[in-house]
């Protein structure tokens, strides 16, 4: 007798992890939640740069442990994702060890269930495994970004597992990432980053906002840091607690991103100590830096846009700092259709 989580786990179609055994059976109701025709091509996953429609990705889903309702949000990520300023084919092969962050906002979020207060980024929320799990298998069967294969990743990162959370709306004191890009309240968004896994920033001292900000600047400016070396995206999840800080003493969430977006950095002469410096990458930057010059101050971020500032996680003194890719990626954001047979308007 065939044993059938053995048959899938032998055979190079999942992360290492047992999959729901598919079947047409429980196959129908995650097809009847996508309303959409089940030959619909989404698009194709580089770099194997094979097609997934419809089917294939409710395939996936459903071998990812979702339930029917999360398949809107799997199919919302997917055109985002393979957006050529995304750059799943870079990253698919990199050496680096990073992986495509969702962050869901929107009613549609709170009413599958997916979670972003205490443990977000950890186990035992099945919206946030699900969908980000169903993502990578398609990224590994459809692209081929195996390790070792298409992919010369020297470590990876536990957020190839999944990687998706939503923002602790409850605990928050201020709006949206997504309502901080001009989405309405009422708008189900995906915005998706591809950064490394979280470095915890841990603050139980700071009681005003330019200490706590400076320490988490710090935070953000390793020397072995890709922002430090290129244009590249950042994600920044401010615990409830943090931000509370900076809002009782008046910093709106644009304040406290214009503040980090400013002074996140280091001096030419830090970044000359060692880490990944070249001056021939410092007179790539997008914006002026004198790499002869070692008081000549860098910032992390490039670009205000690269700063995906989110309020995440349960109340404690902590915020996640999550650093990006080498600069081939730029963070992309959308609204999706979490009705069935409704059609996504991406901005």
């Amino acid at each position: 007798m065939i044993d059938e989580f053995e048959f899938f786990l032998n055979k190079p179609w999942s992360d290492g992890l047992p999959v729901v055994t598919p079947t047409e059976a429980r196959l129908a109701p995650m097809l009847a939640a996508a309303g959409r025709d089940p030959d619909e091509l989404l698009g194709r996953v580089p770099p194997a740069m094979e097609p997934v429609t419809v089917r294939v990705a409710a395939l996936h889903a459903l071998m990812a442990g979702c339930r029917p309702e999360y398949l809107p949000v799997v199919l919302g990520a997917l055109p985002l994702m393979l957006r050529e300023a995304f750059n799943l084919n870079g990253v698919q092969g990199t050496m680096h060890g990073v992986a495509p962050l969702m962050i869901v906002n929107g009613p549609y979020a709170a009413q599958i269930g997916l979670h972003g207060g205490n443990g977000c980024f950890g186990p035992g929320f099945r919206a946030n495994a699900t969908i980000g799990r169903a993502i990578r298998l398609m990224l590994l069967n459809l692209g081929g970004g195996m390790a070792g294969i298409a992919s010369a990743t020297i470590f990876a990162t536990p957020l190839r597992y999944t990687a998706c959370i939503t923002e602790n709306t409850e605990r928050s004191p201020w709006e949206s990432l997504a309502a901080s890009k001009g989405y309405a309240a009422g708008d189900d968004v995906l915005t998706c980053a591809m950064v490394e896994s979280p470095r915890l920033h841990f603050d139980d001292v700071s009681q005003e906002p330019e200490r706590l900000l400076t320490g988490i600047a710090d935070g953000m400016t390793a020397l072995g840091s890709w922002n430090m070396h290129a244009r590249s995206d950042m994600v920044v999840a401010m615990g409830p607690q943090h931000a509370t800080i900076c809002a009782r003493a008046g910093m709106s969430r644009a304040d406290v991103h214009r503040w980090l977006v400013e002074r996140a950095g280091r001096t030419v002469g830090d970044l000359r100590r060692g880490g990944n410096w070249r001056r021939e990458r410092a007179l790539q930057f997008p914006i002026t830096v004198d790499p002869d010059d070692d008081a000549c101050f860098v910032p992390t971020l490039k670009h205000p846009d690269d700063l995906q500032l989110i309020v995440a996680g349960g109340w404690g003194p902590c915020t996640a700092i999550c650093h990006g890719w080498s600069g081939g990626s730029r963070a992309v954001h959308g609204r999706y259709a979490a009705a069935p047979g409704g059609e996504a308007a991406d901005r």
